[in-house]
């Protein structure tokens, strides 16, 4: 279901003005990886993930969950429910199994979608799964989905959209440290200053 759903997906982005990939080399080709895009628009998680040649696994709020159609088709293309703004231990935990299983996990760090299309503040889960899993998080830059889907429409419009990967961050020198709020914090620090970096380059 997911290859069937990647692939009517691609095509109507195709349509809509097209999806561009800039540094998807970055991407690991094996083992786990945690994609932390920007998170501007809902249309980011797929275009996310038909930007790139592996399977991406999304790590989505419950409440789309509830629905009894949307939640069957999220749960067959590899989603998963977490409740936001709440330590969901039960989400963390399939999350850090699927990137020990060599999955590839995206995980939005500002946990909502940006009102203005400014970064927010990371929430601590990046930092908590970064580290419990000790796999490479490659920052993502979304580019044009709010275009496409404006928070205030109902409807896509014609746009076009890049996702910009940067280099894998990893965190050696906190891997062994005292799991605190500072830590983690310091994780999503890096991670957010990554994606800033990269919309400097190509958005200025």
């Amino acid at each position: 279901m997911y290859y069937l759903s990647r692939a009517v997906l691609r095509i109507i982005f195709r349509i809509l003005g097209g999806l561009a990939a800039v540094g998807a080399e970055n991407i690991p080709k094996t083992g786990g990886v945690i994609l932390a895009p920007n998170h501007i628009s809902y249309v980011d998680p797929p275009a996310v993930g038909c930007s790139m040649s592996r399977q991406v696994h999304y790590m989505a709020k419950e409440e789309l969950f509830r629905v009894p159609i949307l939640s069957a088709w999220m749960h067959s293309v590899g989603s998963f429910p977490v409740r936001r703004g709440t330590a969901d231990r039960r989400a963390l935990k399939r999350a850090i199994e699927l990137l020990n299983e060599g999955k590839v996990v995206c995980i939005f760090p500002e946990g909502t979608r940006s009102p203005d299309g400014k970064l927010q503040d990371p929430e601590l889960g990046i930092g908590l799964i970064a580290l419990k899993s000790r796999t490479p998080v490659v920052p993502a830059l979304v580019i044009g989905t709010d275009k496409a889907l404006p928070p205030d429409s109902k409807r896509l419009h014609f746009h076009p959209i890049r996702i910009i990967y940067g280099r894998p961050l990893t965190f050696p020198d906190l891997y062994e440290a005292r799991e605190s709020r500072q830590v983690l914090e310091e994780v999503g620090r890096r991670v957010m200053a990554a994606i800033a970096d990269l919309s400097s380059k190509y958005v200025g």
